[in-house]
């Protein structure tokens, strides 16, 4: 069965453009589900998918004559007299690849529908090969809305920016959420029947990032020392990325810690987030913040407190919606998240009205006019605050 993303609706009008369509994200996001549904949906049935995993395929691409790699197209049954659709999967293999599909597309009109867990090698390599002729789309684990879509349950539309704690909407949707905030949202793992077999998909899915992504993506020489410090960045979701004090518990030098988190990040393990600046003198403006692409992969690698769970899950839910910072004076004083410049969000398990004058102070100190307060549970007398669940 298919269960629609959000991104699907723009990807399938793009997928009946002549450009490149480039669907990245991290490995078991779904891109290869979304990929075989494009294939059924658009009009164009002269198509191929082909999987860059199996070295045959791979070394198609390695001769430098691309004419024979269209004649390769057509052995495998491709039409040559009408339009051509050739999917490629798990791109960042091939690294001799875009100029033959520049090639291939210019000359014959072949359209490309190309995936890959890369957004570094996606973006970047890509860039100059095939500028002007590809657009990118990136696919992240399910958001708590498609969650619910994933289970079949309804769910209304909230202005959670405004109004109170929705209690009707909590009691139906609290466990639900407790489940997302828990095991995250890979869509196997969501689809998983038991608590057992959603473990046993997350670790397989630190396994295939471990085992695959590293080791055909980067040129480091121990892989171990990159998975110890996955779960040691795991162990500090929600905290300040301090690269000194990271190179000193891993015993490797802060140019390796600083290669290696770069790396995660550009593969989509990890996210940093910025400070919201603007009076600099008041303002830690260097430390980045850290959380985890999936609260679920993190809570296989770490014990991670349940704060920093709902922390890390609240992230993910925002940075779906516009640019997310933090804001920090040197005081140690913090707002959690700022979106888009305007809103400033203060994560609480259980909100108190304490927490919403300590948000109102420093919002106003931030400069910025909007704020919420944004709780993961029921508070027992205050009602001033989104519940998380109706982040949609």
């Amino acid at each position: 069965m298919f269960y629609p993303r959000k991104i699907y609706s723009d990807l399938l009008a793009h997928a009946q453009t002549p450009v490149v369509t480039v669907i990245t994200g991290m490995r078991r996001t779904g891109k290869t589900t979304l990929v075989t549904q494009l294939l059924l949906d658009i009009p164009i049935k002269n198509s191929l998918n082909i999987d860059l995993q199996r070295p045959d395929n791979r070394e198609l691409f390695h001769q430098k004559n691309y004419e024979a790699i269209r004649e390769s197209f057509i052995a495998q049954g491709l039409v040559p007299d009408k339009p051509m659709v050739v999917v490629l999967d798990e791109i960042q293999l091939v690294k001799d690849s875009p100029s033959a599909i520049k090639y291939l597309t210019d000359h014959y009109g072949i359209k490309f529908i190309v995936t890959g867990s890369s957004s570094f090698y996606l973006k970047n390599l890509f860039s100059e090969s095939l500028s002007g002729r590809k657009k990118i789309f990136e696919l992240f684990p399910l958001d708590f809305r498609e969650f619910l879509t994933f289970k079949g349950i309804p769910f209304a539309k909230a202005d959670w920016e405004d109004g109170q704690f929705n209690n009707l909407e909590y009691n139906r949707l609290a466990s639900y959420y407790e489940e997302y905030v828990r095991f995250g949202g890979f869509p196997q793992v969501v689809l998983a029947k038991s608590e057992a077999e959603k473990r046993d998909f997350l670790l397989d899915i630190m396994s295939s990032y471990v085992n695959i992504d590293i080791r055909s993506l980067a040129d480091f020489s121990d892989e171990r020392n990159l998975y110890a410090l996955a779960k040691l960045l795991a162990g500090r979701v929600g905290s300040r990325v301090e690269y000194s004090k990271i190179s000193s518990l891993m015993g490797l030098s802060r140019p390796t810690i600083t290669n290696y988190i770069s790396f995660f990040e550009k593969t989509y393990l990890i996210n940093t987030v910025p400070v919201y600046t603007r009076i600099i003198d008041r303002e830690i403006v260097k430390s980045r913040k850290l959380y985890f692409c999936d609260t679920g992969l993190a809570n296989t690698l770490a014990e991670i407190s349940g704060g920093a769970q709902f922390e890390n899950t609240l992230f993910n839910q925002l940075t779906r919606m516009g640019q997310v910072q933090y804001y920090a004076l040197k005081t140690g004083h913090e707002i959690d998240f700022v979106l888009d410049s305007r809103l400033a969000i203060e994560a609480k398990e259980t909100p108190i009205e304490e927490d919403l004058t300590h948000l109102i102070r420093m919002a106003e100190i931030a400069g910025i006019q909007s704020l919420r307060l944004v709780g993961r549970h029921q508070s027992p007398k205050f009602n001033k605050y989104a519940w998380a669940g109706s982040i949609v």
